[in-house]
């Protein structure tokens, strides 16, 4: 197995950024024109606007209208370059980070400079075994599994023999009522209600049950109250339903086990998905042991002030991997700010401007979060707003927050579309089908020991009997 250095540039300043996220990009745009060397590496080639992988999970938009190439996206800056590889290891003494390229060809970066904006994954609160029943959003793989679970739950509702399984594959399970959470639960629900109904034949669903539950005693805990309660009547009001004071404790392939004010429940369900918490990149930890340094429960890395690592000025972390001495919140807004401000931070000392930085600051701009089509809650500097004012803010922020003008226009057309023609979902591949080869045995013809579904005729549910057939739809 090669290694490749990559240090053929002797003669400027190198910053190495780990993260292509939010506050990664935003920290090499703020290097633009300086006279430094940058190397941007991530896992993926593309820069992803992570608070709409629910609309490419419900069928909004298509992946690549919020995942714009890294390349493509840095392409004007000649100072920056980008790497597709996995960092597994930084060397704080040597300044090297380690990684992998696709092939496992290892790779050495030395730096003189290091901004790691790695992100957060999933959290199961000790139950990581939960993944595989309740997957969650960070990746647009991620996304897509999901999306074809939920289209993939209808179809094998359409073909299931009892009413008991027709259910079982329409109850839908939102652990977490979050911005995530509240987001994809109302999605969900526009998706039975007006999306899919005339398109089914064996089944109705309008029938579907979406149960959206939160240990916590709110939805969008970090919002106002009066939004809190706008977002819940308007979530029971699309057929949503909503437990609070209520968490998971045992889940598998058919169901989730939760314990709320009247006990322990077992809900019948063959779709959950986890939005309830996110735990640090594991080299937060990774930097604190080498450092000396300290994580919380999260993971989150503690940094100075100046975004760096104590007693390290060369090494900075951002983002949701990393825990300050306000505990901002893991939004967007503040990778973003974070970026921008050791980028500037790193070009300043560039020019040979040692003073000591003043503090980084968070100029929170607001928090918004959509209920569903025409309806959404906003919080924009102390300004409470619903409805479908809060739903045009929450679209001007997130289109804005875009990268590139054909995304941004080709976003808006999508959501313009779906609000015209009945809730209009132009996405709906299903790509899983390791579920087929599984369960089709390529040694045993269809219909051979088999409860003989290759038979069904359109417009008969399973298992009618002969001459009870329904009408044909019509036009």
């Amino acid at each position: 197995m090669s290694t490749a250095e990559h240090d053929e540039r002797q003669g400027r300043h190198k910053v190495v950024i780990v993260g292509g996220g939010f506050g990664g990009v935003q920290a090499a745009k703020a290097l633009k024109g300086a006279d430094v060397d940058v190397t941007i590496v991530d896992r993926t080639n593309h820069h992803l606007f992570q608070p709409l992988l629910y609309q490419v999970a419900t069928g909004i938009l298509s992946p690549g209208l919020i995942a714009p190439a890294l390349r493509r996206v840095l392409k004007k800056q000649t100072n920056v370059r980008t790497l597709l590889a996995e960092v597994g290891d930084i060397d704080l003494e040597a300044k090297r980070v380690h990684a992998a390229a696709p092939d496992g060809q290892r790779i050495v970066l030395p730096y003189d400079t290091l901004v790691v904006a790695a992100g957060a994954t999933h959290a199961y609160f000790g139950h990581p075994e939960w993944a595989e029943h309740a997957p969650g959003m960070k990746s647009i793989e991620d996304a897509r599994l999901l999306r074809s679970r939920i289209l993939g739950a209808y179809e094998l509702a359409e073909v299931a023999t009892t009413e008991e399984e027709k259910q079982a594959w329409m109850t839908f399970v939102v652990v977490g009522a979050g911005p995530t959470g509240v987001e994809l639960a109302g999605q969900l629900a526009e998706l039975a209600q007006f999306v899919l109904p005339r398109e089914y034949r064996s089944i109705d669903t309008r029938s579907a049950k979406i149960i959206l539950l939160d240990a916590a005693p709110a939805v969008l805990p970090p919002f106002a109250k009066k939004l809190q309660n706008y977002t819940r009547k308007t979530l029971e009001k699309k057929g949503v339903e909503v437990r609070l004071n209520t968490m998971a404790t045992v889940m598998d392939a058919d169901s989730i086990t939760v314990k709320g004010p009247n006990g322990e429940e077992r809900i019948v369900a063959r779709t959950k998905v986890w939005a309830a918490g996110v735990q640090a990149s594991p080299l937060g930890e990774l930097l604190a042991k080498a450092s000396g340094g300290e994580v919380d429960r999260a993971g989150r890395l503690t940094v100075d002030p100046d975004c760096s690592l104590p007693d390290r000025r060369d090494v900075f972390a951002i983002g949701d991997m990393v825990s300050t001495i306000d505990r901002l919140p893991g939004v967007a807004q503040v990778a973003m700010q974070q970026g921008t401000y050791v980028g500037k931070l790193i070009k300043a000392r560039a020019k040979g401007d040692d003073t000591t930085p003043a503090p980084f600051k968070y100029f929170d701009k607001g928090s918004t979060a959509t209920i569903g089509a025409r309806e959404a809650v906003a919080d924009v500097r102390g300004i409470k707003l619903t409805g479908w004012i809060g739903y045009f803010i929450w679209c001007y922020v997130h289109v804005m927050f875009l990268i590139g003008w054909g995304n941004r226009f080709g976003t808006l057309y999508n959501w313009l579309r779906s609000l015209r023609y009945a809730r209009f979902r132009g996405h709906r591949l299903i790509s899983v089908t390791a579920s087929y080869d599984q369960a089709v045995d390529p040694e045993k013809p269809l219909g051979e020991g088999t409860d003989q579904r290759a038979e069904l005729d359109p417009r008969v549910s399973p298992g009618t009997p002969p001459g009870q057939e329904r009408p044909a739809a019509t036009a």
